[in-house]
């Protein structure tokens, strides 16, 4: 009888939980659409000027000022740009001549492609890293696993991309250079997915797979040392702090290796500080790829705002920024709603 009766309440407390997070998320985008619009309203940017030149006549001007809408009241502007996006227009970018949801498109695949690679490799080797730091705590190994952290929150990754392009792809040639695919096959490959790896294996093209392969070793690793760097530190000191509860001493008094507790035991309980680092991870390379993208000629969507903010192009550089913060938003509150109902402790 109790076991019935709890079954409903477990289920209606994460349909709560649930509803919360949907909330949130929901008030969230909004307040993101206000914060971008208003930034985009407040530019010194003329986007009537980036279409008709400075040497149009008054007359054509305001027409064109008209045609966009922007002589209307800002709360208007503010409707209607809501309106467009709910059509999923976010207008023609000045700098490529396209609309700017085609752009990123074609960009953002690029660039989901490269972090989501370079987080497997990062959250991976960083958790690994930050449970033997805290199993050899005061340990050499704990040392220079700290040191390597540290120089990769310290080193700028502009220097340390372009280092590495000079060692291994200029000197060494043991890697691809810059680009997604060579000349040869970057014509070759439909563009099916966006996704080079993908793309290439639908192609069947082996060769091609492999060059594509070879020019995503640079920057993955590179954008993994960095998450990397701070996966590692926050793991480590997580697990520390579990490591002095009672049901550790407990564990230890029966016998149980220290690195299967830390295994069994302590990741488990702090399966929520992971997930937020790892997402806090995710998103930073999602919204701080563009000066990995730019040493790399990564064509993502970091390199396509830096090309856009040179040419003043200010609805591309919105469209862009939108993009980056519904990802931003969108992980961090699914991350935020997964914790809570895998979390008996939160519930």
């Amino acid at each position: 009888m109790n076991t019935a009766m709890t079954l409903p309440f477990r289920l209606k407390s994460q349909l709560i939980t649930f509803a919360q997070g949907i909330l949130t998320l929901v008030l969230t985008l909004l307040g993101l659409l206000v914060i971008t619009f208003t930034l985009s309203a407040l530019s010194p940017v003329d986007p009537v000027l980036q279409i008709v030149g400075d040497h149009a006549s008054l007359e054509t001007y305001n027409q064109v000022k008209h045609e966009l809408g922007l002589d209307l009241p800002i709360y208007m502007q503010f409707f209607h740009y809501v309106e467009a996006l709910l059509q999923g227009h976010l207008g023609t970018a000045t700098s490529t001549g396209q609309p700017v949801l085609d752009d990123l498109l074609a960009t953002f695949p690029a660039t989901l492609e490269l972090a989501t690679v370079a987080l497997l490799i990062g959250a991976s080797l960083g958790i690994l890293f930050g449970v033997l730091c805290a199993r050899f705590v005061g340990t050499p190994l704990d040392f220079i696993l700290r040191i390597l952290t540290l120089l990769g929150s310290s080193v700028p990754i502009f220097w340390l991309g372009l280092i590495l392009l000079l060692i291994f792809y200029a000197t060494l040639q043991w890697t691809a250079g810059p680009g997604r695919l060579d000349d040869i096959y970057q014509f070759t490959i439909e563009p099916i997915t966006g996704f080079a790896l993908i793309d290439t294996l639908l192609a069947g093209d082996k060769d091609a797979f492999f060059n594509a392969l070879s020019h995503l070793i640079l920057p993955v690793s590179l954008l993994a040392y960095f998450a990397l760097a701070s996966i590692t530190r926050l793991t480590r000191s997580a697990c520390l702090n579990e490591m002095s509860k009672e049901y550790v001493t407990l564990a230890r008094a029966k016998g149980i290796g220290e690195l299967r507790i830390l295994f069994y035991h302590v990741l488990p309980n702090i399966r929520g500080v992971l997930m937020t680092i790892i997402a806090l991870s995710y998103t930073g390379m999602l919204e701080g790829a563009v000066l990995t993208e730019t040493v790399f000629s990564w064509p993502g969507i970091g390199r396509y705002l830096t090309t856009a903010l040179f040419a003043g192009d200010t609805t591309a550089i919105m469209g862009g920024t939108l993009i980056i913060g519904l990802c931003f938003v969108f992980i961090n509150n699914m991350t935020d709603i997964v914790i809570r109902l895998t979390d008996p402790r939160l519930r």
